[in-house]
């Protein structure tokens, strides 16, 4: 709004003398409205209408109407919060002079911009945030803000120490894997192995044996009365003749009988050879019974080797008969 008192020109095209010549000029009281629409922070255009009146003969009461562009030479404040924009590190939010024009809306000396918790008092040492449970990480950086907890577990506690955060294990009293959720496998027989790689999760059983009971002593026994009728020729791992082939087909029996026991075939050699000869042929002799038990349908799974070479002789070596009886298999339950 403008409002004022001043002089109106109406210049008959006359040269008369003085600067105001009274039959030309007029005393005016005049009233109007106008508006500036800025097209930036210092820019406008302006737009203004006032109503004149002349109080002299000589003057005419009329309106008069202005359009311009307006430019301020000043430094802004865009947010109007008193500080200017050129000193305002917030221009665009209204702020404090303390602050350099930033707002602390929560009061806790950290401006919004720097503080991650905006709207919580909290410190610098963790960002303007709060620790609730005082386990020194931030209450938005911790998963479990109301329990203290580590930095590995994200601000959870661990209970049971088996590196699942309570808050995800199921078992959080119980020692666990976490494929299992932190529960430990169940073991219904008590065997030491869990039911999940139990063959006999209703038997107690061994480790060695998959969690299934070993086979009784008779039956070993059994297995290496037949094993002393297997003969191998010299130097040679080749199983031959009728009658060694029926004693592994009886031998087979006997673990078709017993399909939860596991056994270990051990190679022996006589000492026709050196060492390490002795301790390969009687590697490939237990093998070739292995082989052989496999082809009359024993699972592979249930059969181990070992060669033990010339030692531990049931004959003596120093005759024939005696390196004979040496050249043979025996059979062992597989323990733990």
């Amino acid at each position: 709004m403008t409002a004022g008192y001043g002089f109106s020109l109406f210049s008959d095209g006359v040269q008369r003398e003085g600067f105001f010549p009274s039959s030309e000029t007029s005393r005016t009281y005049f009233a109007g409205l106008g508006f500036n629409a800025f097209t930036s922070g210092k820019k406008a255009i302006n737009v203004q209408s006032s109503y004149r009146m002349m109080n002299e003969n000589d003057g005419f009461d009329h309106l008069q109407h202005l359009l311009g562009i307006g430019y301020s030479f000043g430094v802004g404040d865009t947010d109007k919060d008193g500080v200017s924009d050129k000193k305002d590190k917030c221009p665009n939010v209204p702020g404090l002079k303390e602050f350099d024009g930033c707002p602390d809306s929560d009061g806790d000396g950290i401006i919004d911009k720097d503080d991650k918790c905006p709207e919580v008092a909290g410190t610098i040492e963790l960002q303007g945030c709060i620790d609730t449970d005082g386990d020194g990480i931030a209450d938005p950086d911790d998963t479990c803000p109301d329990e203290p907890g580590s930095i590995e577990m994200n601000g959870c506690p661990d209970s049971d120490g088996d590196g699942l955060s309570d808050d995800i294990d199921q078992c959080i009293e119980e020692v666990g894997p976490a494929e299992n959720k932190g529960c430990p496998w169940p073991d219904d027989d008590q065997d030491g192995v869990s039911n999940k790689d139990d063959l006999c999760p209703d038997e107690k059983g061994t480790t060695a044996n998959n969690g299934c009971p070993e086979l009784s002593s008779e039956i070993v026994q059994t297995l290496n009365d037949f094993g002393s009728r297997i003969y191998f020729p010299a130097n040679s791992a080749q199983i031959i003749g009728r009658k060694t082939q029926e004693v592994l087909q009886e031998i087979k029996d006997v673990l078709i009988e017993n399909p939860k026991g596991n056994i270990i075939i051990e190679g022996y050699a006589s000492s026709d050879g050196d060492e390490d000869y002795n301790i390969d042929l009687s590697m490939r002799r237990a093998e070739a019974v292995m082989e052989y038990l496999i082809g009359l349908g024993i699972s592979p799974v249930r059969l181990e080797l070992e060669g033990y070479g010339e030692s531990d002789p049931v004959g003596d070596n120093s005759e024939p008969k005696g390196r004979a009886i040496n050249r043979r298999v025996q059979f062992k339950p597989k323990r733990d």
